[in-house]
């Protein structure tokens, strides 16, 4: 199993930044995937960015391209998303999520961090 602990989250006014840190625990090497999801009320859960453990290959979701910033540290199992010029719109929870090299699928979640962007 991989346990995934978020940090990070609070309320901030349009515009403003914010950084989430997830740190990753327990079989590691199982993993080859860090990402983040986010889900606002009322809504489903939609995946916002990714990166393999290389650093290599990174995917963002369209609306947040620009603004946020994928980053892992691979000797300390942990990964990171810098959130910039937030909108009120990117108020939701956010979850950390890991992929399994099985699988290839996130089977690893965290437990989430709120996140408020007021206007």
């Amino acid at each position: 199993q991989v346990q995934l602990v978020e940090s990070g989250g609070g309320l901030v006014q349009a515009g403003g930044s914010l950084r989430l840190s997830c740190a990753a625990s327990g079989r590691t090497f199982s993993i080859n995937a860090m990402g983040w999801f986010r889900q606002a009320p009322g809504k489903e859960r939609e995946f916002v960015a990714q990166i393999n453990w290389s650093g290599e290959i990174i995917y963002y979701v369209d609306s947040v391209k620009g603004r946020f910033t994928i980053s892992r540290d691979n000797t300390k199992n942990a990964v990171w998303l810098q959130m910039n010029s937030l909108k009120p719109e990117d108020t939701a929870v956010y979850y950390c999520a890991a992929r399994s090299a099985v699988t290839m699928r996130f089977a690893y979640w965290g437990q989430g961090t709120q996140v408020t962007v007021s206007s």
